[in-house]
């Protein structure tokens, strides 16, 4: 009898089980796909979604800007990442603001070079400048690392210093901002530019980076976040249409108070 009990409990305590497990009413996959600047941040606000919300997974893959807002308008992914502002033509998409960043340039931590100039960095990137010692630096062959075509760091970059790509002379090209740090803190004559925030969390984590200040203004999220940093941009999720259900659900707590203090560990700036 008691046997009998044990299991008449036992299956009525199934039911109850899986009704709690399914009492979240937020199922499903989203797919991020887009700039790797962006990515990581997402990443981590995926995973904080996800422990909030068993039944949803959040796959976030990078490749871009350009690739988020393809993607997003070819229905491939559910929210592109992009890290600049919309343009005119690409203002059929709904942007949505979760952070701000800025781009600088960094070198290997024992270069002596302390900070170039607008000239100088132009000069380099042209190259009309090969070598350090020609902007106060030891003898050694500049390795000028430069971002593949459809990064939003290239055209930030680019537009800064009013560059086209086709003038740069790099003996190095990358993708992500993780490639470009890894890069430049493996040899003492390159010069790349960066994401600050990824640029500012991979020299806190000992790195050996630096980063140059821009127009005399140190690279550093403090000076992103009260608008002095003169290469500054907005990091956004994008879609095709207005979000509903699952990704509106995610884009709103993206957006949140609750997301803030990963904004901050990634060292970008919280959006509002």
């Amino acid at each position: 009898m008691g046997l009998a009990t044990c299991l008449s409990l036992q299956s009525c305590s199934r039911p109850q089980a899986a009704a709690s497990k399914s009492a979240d009413p937020l199922q499903g996959k989203l797919v991020l796909t887009g700039s790797s600047t962006v990515a990581p941040l997402a990443a981590e606000i995926g995973k904080s979604f996800e422990s909030k919300h068993p039944g949803v997974r959040i796959d976030v893959q990078s490749g871009g800007s350009s690739r988020g807002i393809s993607d997003a308008r070819q229905g491939t992914a559910d929210i592109g990442m992009v890290s600049r502002a919309l343009k005119p033509e690409e203002k059929d998409l709904k942007g949505f603001l979760i952070a701000k960043d800025g781009v600088t340039v960094i070198l290997q931590k024992d270069n002596p070079v302390k900070s170039l100039s607008d000239k100088q960095i132009v000069d380099i990137y042209t190259g009309k400048v090969t070598n350090w010692k020609q902007v106060g630096g030891k003898d050694g062959t500049i390795t000028v690392v430069n971002k593949a075509e459809g990064r939003s760091t290239l055209e930030l970059f680019a537009h800064h210093f009013k560059l086209k790509n086709t003038d740069i002379k790099a003996q190095v090209v990358i993708g992500d901002n993780e490639q470009g740090i890894k890069t430049v803190a493996g040899n003492p004559d390159a010069i790349g530019y960066v994401s600050i925030g990824s640029a500012e969390y991979s020299a806190a984590n000992k790195v050996p980076i630096k980063l140059l200040p821009v127009g005399g203004i140190a690279a550093t999220t403090e000076n992103v976040k009260n608008g002095t940093f003169p290469i500054s941009r907005p990091l956004n999720l994008v879609t095709k249409t207005e979000p509903q259900g699952l990704a509106k659900e995610f884009i709103d707590f993206a957006q949140s108070q609750q997301v803030s203090d990963i904004v901050k560990k990634q060292n970008f700036v919280v959006s509002k």
